[in-house]
């Protein structure tokens, strides 16, 4: 058995990366048949005997990061040739693995990075100081009473950290200094006109460098302790995130 890795970071969230590495399908000359596939974190697709392979794999992990999203390949495959596996895997079939999936990743980034352009993102902020983490209590509209991190959608032409920068000036009145990428949550609604399940949720961990915190646009803010999460009724974008909030609160 013979196997490849490969490992690119594509400058877009999850669901366009995913969606786009879809749709380009995987750099073979022959159909692969799904095996599984959960949007947008992974899928495996198999090759049957031909083509030089007794059997072929190709799996993808799709992993979010600060910077976009983490793209994990790994190819396994067996050629038909007990004899003559070896030296035509060598000289033969991984060389032409090699050029195909980088010619395959390079097109995948560019493909990428130009669809997320069209695509509206919300960024969040989870503000620790000590052992608690400030939330903010929604006021108005569909959750309306429900608990969220701060945050808001990120404007044409700006960046994620600094849309993040900007919706806590708005909403809370202070700076904000962010440490981390902490996760990132497909929004299975609508956002901004967009289509249903394209935007996500990217939230960052952080602290507050300057400023007077005041509920600008909620109807509480409010400072809780890791045990105290579960006990706030959650809008469904930011319940996800729990988990990871109470690990760095733990640990911080």
């Amino acid at each position: 058995m013979y196997q490849l890795r490969f490992t690119t970071l594509v400058e877009a969230p999850l669901t366009v990366t995913f969606d786009v590495a879809r749709a380009l399908g995987r750099p073979w000359p022959t159909p692969l048949r799904e095996v599984m596939s959960v949007r947008p974190h992974r899928d495996v697709y198999a090759l049957g005997p031909g083509r030089g392979f007794r059997w072929l794999t190709h799996s993808r992990r799709f992993t979010p990061t600060g910077a976009g999203t983490l793209v994990d390949e790994q190819i396994d495959w067996e050629t038909g040739l007990p004899l003559l596996g070896g030296f035509v895997d060598q000289v033969l079939l991984r060389p032409r693995v090699l050029r195909a999936m980088q010619a395959h990743l390079d097109l995948l980034n560019a493909a990428a990075s130009r669809r997320a352009i069209g695509v509206i993102q919300v960024v969040g902020a989870a503000l620790i100081s000590g052992d608690r983490v400030l939330v903010a209590q929604r006021s108005g509209g569909p959750y309306d009473g429900c608990w969220e991190f701060p945050g808001g959608k990120v404007e044409a032409g700006e960046s994620d950290l600094s849309a993040l920068a900007r919706e806590c000036r708005e909403e809370l009145g202070v700076d904000v200094a962010p440490e981390a990428f902490l996760g990132e949550v497909v929004l299975n609604g609508v956002v901004g006109g967009a289509e249903p399940g394209l935007s996500t949720l990217r939230v960052w961990w952080g602290r507050i460098a300057g400023g007077d915190l005041v509920a600008r646009e909620h109807g509480e803010l409010r400072w809780v302790r890791a045990a105290e999460l579960d006990d706030l009724d959650w809008i469904p974008a930011d319940r996800p995130l729990l988990p990871a909030v109470r690990d760095l609160l733990t640990r911080l």
